[in-house]
């Protein structure tokens, strides 16, 4: 087999034919025309073309390397008239519209992308990273425009850090099946908004069902909003937050109410009292057990945050 028939049949050229093979120093190029007369389809909609307008100037498209000598494709374009679309472009079976790489070196460096840096992977293909940012965009593009979206039911809101500064991303779970929804530029109403109005739309959010969220404000008026039908369940991260901080807000009052002689028991008692009772360690549990017999507020908060630490908070939106 010629090394020409291969190549056009591993691109799935109809209405293309491979010409020629050219082997330079850096580059193996690969020159397609036009199979004939075939019949050209329109770069928009996709529809067979019986006009050619005019033929413009050639261009390249980088290619999966063949042993370990980079590919290219050179082509001139021709201009076709759709009946539908008008004057444009010709549809290439071997890239997508304005793509510099073709869809085979897309994939490639879109999985590829997964596992390593885009420099890592733009010197692993001998590309520029910006070029592997674009072609990890498209994908994204196009797997969010493709993907199954089945009813979702439990889904979990959060924010976290993108840099020092406090810089915030809200993250988007679905519980159930354990995937990333959506992810927004910032925690304020305005930025998680679009959530449950472009993503979700008012039909999906009348299933949700249960929602894990922390205590932001801004999370709540939209969850009371979009979705009051659906249970809140905080997080256990914050419940414990709150209840370590009214610990020690006890534990501030009381001694600045005590005196000298009151406070010498409880001095240097702050981490001894926000510690998991199972993460003490012996002396610390020793000593613990003497603050316990003095009956005060702070001996009295102390044992309050273990009954919570069993407990599920469940509140339902007003």
């Amino acid at each position: 087999m010629l090394v020409e028939t291969f190549l056009r049949k591993q691109l799935g050229l109809k209405a293309h034919t491979v010409t020629k093979v050219e082997e330079t120093d850096r580059f193996m190029i690969v020159h397609i025309e036009r199979l004939g007369r075939r019949l050209l389809r329109c770069g928009v909609c996709r529809q067979r073309c019986r006009k050619v307008h005019s033929v413009r100037r050639p261009r390249e498209w980088r290619d999966l390397s063949m042993r370990k000598l980079p590919l290219k494709l050179r082509y001139r374009p021709r201009r076709v008239e759709c009946p539908r679309c008008g004057l444009r472009v010709e549809d290439f079976p071997w890239a997508d519209p304005w793509a510099r790489v073709t869809t085979a070196l897309s994939n490639a460096v879109a999985r590829l992308a997964r596992e390593l840096s885009w420099q890592g992977t733009a010197r692993q293909y001998g590309l520029n990273w910006k070029s592997v940012a674009t072609i990890v965009k498209r994908a994204v593009a196009y797997g969010l425009a493709h993907r199954v979206r089945p009813p979702v039911h439990v889904i979990g809101i959060d924010e976290v850090s993108r840099r020092k500064g406090q810089v915030y991303l809200t993250v988007v779970y679905d519980l159930e099946r354990r995937v990333l929804l959506w992810v927004g530029e910032d925690r304020t109403e305005e930025a998680v908004k679009p959530f449950f109005t472009r993503e979700m739309g008012a039909r999906r959010c009348r299933t949700l069902r249960v929602i894990c969220r922390d205590m932001w404000a801004a999370y709540a008026n939209l969850v009371k909003e979009h979705a009051p039908q659906a249970q809140i369940l905080f997080d256990r991260f914050h419940i414990v937050k709150h209840l370590n901080d009214a610990v020690e807000e006890v534990r501030r009052t009381e001694m600045r109410r005590l005196s000298q002689k009151q406070k010498v028991p409880f001095k240097r008692s702050r981490w001894l009292l926000l510690k998991n009772p199972w993460n003490l360690s012996d002396d610390q549990k020793e000593r613990l057990s003497t603050l316990v017999q003095w009956n005060m507020p702070i001996v009295r908060a102390y044992y309050l945050k273990p009954i919570f630490y069993t407990s599920r908070l469940q509140v339902t939106a007003a």
